[in-house]
């Protein structure tokens, strides 16, 4: 329980006037949040806007002398082209590619709210937007008591949903954005990703999707073989938009 108090006590205490940063969740895993952050990322910087990716919680990392890495934490950093602490990025890495709770349980460790919103704060100075990439879907337990909607709480956060386009994906959908709106959080839209290039109905599929969650759609991403041969900007102009005008008014509070 005390994890649950961390986020929900910081909560109040960490809140700014104007959220300084977005969450990225998904329906699932593997379903594209790295590379639809990255591309937001890229987009952003050729606005001059100043911007940097975060990924509180990840599961699965390779052994470096300099301790666990994860790729999509490395992706991001790449994406913001980012040289200070990987562990501001990423506060929590765990070794093994489980769900996370099951990653703390193994290691004896736990998930500090209070770790994750200082890392957030040092990566917001200088008025910077920070966009969070959550892990696996919004569902996915962060410990026994923590849930991923305690970290957008306690960071103030507004959500963007990537739906992973596959057969199902409707069903997905609609869950994850009822229990992000469940869960007191606020679903500013979401971006359909395929992932199955073999889809069918794709267009019947995502205007299903449309018509049952109020939140609007701010873009699609085509399928890729390689996901990070091309930002994909000129697709997500929505959600760019989106992030600029929020940056506009950051730096209008100075």
């Amino acid at each position: 329980m005390a994890e649950l108090a961390d986020a929900q006590g910081g909560e109040k205490a960490g809140r700014r006037a104007l959220s300084t940063g977005f969450f990225v969740s998904g329906t699932d895993t593997g379903i594209g949040k790295t590379r639809v952050g990255c591309a937001l990322i890229r987009a952003m910087r050729a606005r001059q806007i100043p911007i940097v990716g975060m990924k509180p919680v990840a599961s699965g990392a390779y052994s470096t002398s300099n301790g666990l890495r994860n790729e999509d934490a490395e992706a991001l950093i790449a994406a913001c082209g980012y040289s200070g602490d990987y562990t501001d990025i990423n506060p929590h890495v765990f070794a093994e590619p489980i769900a996370p709770h099951l990653a703390v349980l193994e290691s004896s460790m736990s998930i500090s709210t209070a770790r994750i919103r200082a890392a957030h704060s040092r990566l917001a100075m200088g008025n910077r937007l920070v966009l969070v990439e959550g892990v696996g879907g919004w569902l996915a337990p962060l410990g026994d008591s923590l849930m991923q909607s305690d970290i957008v709480r306690a960071l103030d956060l507004q959500v963007i949903l990537v739906v992973g386009m596959r057969l199902g994906c409707i069903n997905h959908a609609l869950l994850t954005s009822r229990a992000i709106e469940a869960d007191g959080c606020r679903l500013i839209g979401w971006i359909a990703n395929r992932i199955d290039p073999d889809m069918l109905r794709f267009e019947d599929n995502r205007r299903s999707i449309q018509q049952r969650i109020q939140a609007p759609l701010l873009g699609t991403v085509e399928y890729a073989e390689d996901p990070q041969a091309s930002n994909h900007a000129g697709s997500l102009d929505t959600a760019i938009e989106i992030l600029t005008s929020q940056a506009r008014q950051i730096h209008q509070q100075e």
